[in-house]
């Protein structure tokens, strides 16, 4: 039995750092070639540049969470797909050694995913992903027996929407606390498309960019925002605002926690899983009476505690998962016994 199975994808890879890389902002010029941020990560044409750092970690979101559960100290397991190569033995001995189970499918005509990451001196990066097989569960070959436990953290990526609608409707029987945190190609298939998955969801986590995009509500009215997520989902909606920090909503509360301010800022990468699986981890922790997909307040603020915490730790460190916290010095560090949250009515 465990206490929590993440479901998703994992992926080789690999970090490049240069002083050599640099950040450009002109929206006027880049937009129109192209950017939509109007912004970009440039190097010099064909020159042979200077890499100070290289890192191979693996990545991927259920790799990612699955880490922080079991650092925490959770019984965890891992539902992956990988490819019959070196990439796939790599990706599954990492995650064991952290004391995961993992339950990999193996694709043998494919390759496991992989990618390359480009970290400027700001850690601002642009990620060149190759997804190879990560994203190909097969109804046919996936293991249902082996969905014992809790909860279930299940961030689908690229998985075909008819297998993720199974396997929730298979948790969904076995009374398991559902975690939901949907890529964007599952956010444009729309509410109508995704409202019967979402009454099955306990905690439900976006960015405020997708929280925006999926609602229609528009991008500076977070309660309302929450207002249209709480109509949709029967339990917690967790919307991350970057720098700004994070949003909970309950239904009835809703709670703005800040964040905790970074030693040095190295890499992004992997930040979202650390704050979404650092969350969950709080809610288990703390609330051993969650019910009816509701937490008392003292623990959804110790929850925003350690995800704030977790996500800070993790972008101090090249890759992923470095920096993800045990229980241990999550608690002893001075630094993380204070984060401003405020509790307000929805």
């Amino acid at each position: 039995m465990f206490d929590v199975l993440t479901i998703g994808t994992a992926t080789r890879d690999v970090f490049l750092r240069s002083h050599l890389f640099r950040s450009i902002r002109d929206p006027q010029h880049l937009k129109a070639e192209g950017f939509p941020t109007g912004e970009a990560e440039c190097f010099a044409l064909g020159a042979k540049l200077e890499v100070d750092e290289i890192a191979f970690t693996t990545g991927g979101g259920a790799a990612n969470t699955s880490v922080t559960f079991s650092r925490l100290g959770l019984r965890t397991g891992a539902f992956l797909t990988i490819g019959d190569d070196g990439l796939g033995d790599q990706i599954v001995r990492d995650i064991e050694r952290e004391g995961v189970k993992v339950f990999s499918s193996r694709i043998k005509k494919g390759q496991s995913g992989y990618s390359t990451i480009l970290l400027d001196p700001h850690g601002e990066r642009t990620v060149l992903v190759y997804r190879g097989v990560s994203g190909e569960f097969s109804l046919k070959n996936f293991p249902f027996e082996k969905l014992k436990g809790r909860w279930a953290y299940i961030v689908p990526g690229s998985i075909p929407f008819e297998f993720i609608e199974k396997v929730i409707d298979e948790l969904r029987r076995r009374k398991f606390f559902i975690v939901f945190n949907p890529s964007q190609s599952y956010l444009k298939l729309g509410i109508q498309r995704l409202s019967s998955l979402l009454k099955a969801v306990s905690v439900f986590i976006v960015n405020r960019e997708e929280a925006a995009y999926f609602t229609g509500v528009s991008y500076d009215y977070e309660r309302e925002i929450f207002r249209a997520l709480d109509a949709l989902v029967p339990g917690i909606a967790v919307m991350t605002d970057g720098s700004r920090g994070a949003f909970v909503s309950d239904g009835t509360t809703l709670y703005h926690s800040l964040v905790f301010k970074e030693q040095t800022l190295l890499d992004r990468t992997g930040a979202g899983d650390a704050f979404g699986s650092g969350f969950v981890a709080g809610l288990m922790l703390r609330d051993e009476k969650f019910l009816n997909n509701k937490a008392q307040t003292d623990n959804v603020i110790y929850a925003l505690q350690l995800a704030s915490a977790n996500a800070t730790s993790v972008v101090e460190r090249i890759g992923a998962q470095a920096g993800i916290l045990t229980r241990k010095r999550f608690e002893e560090e001075a630094r993380f016994r204070n984060l401003i949250i405020k509790v307000r009515p929805l």
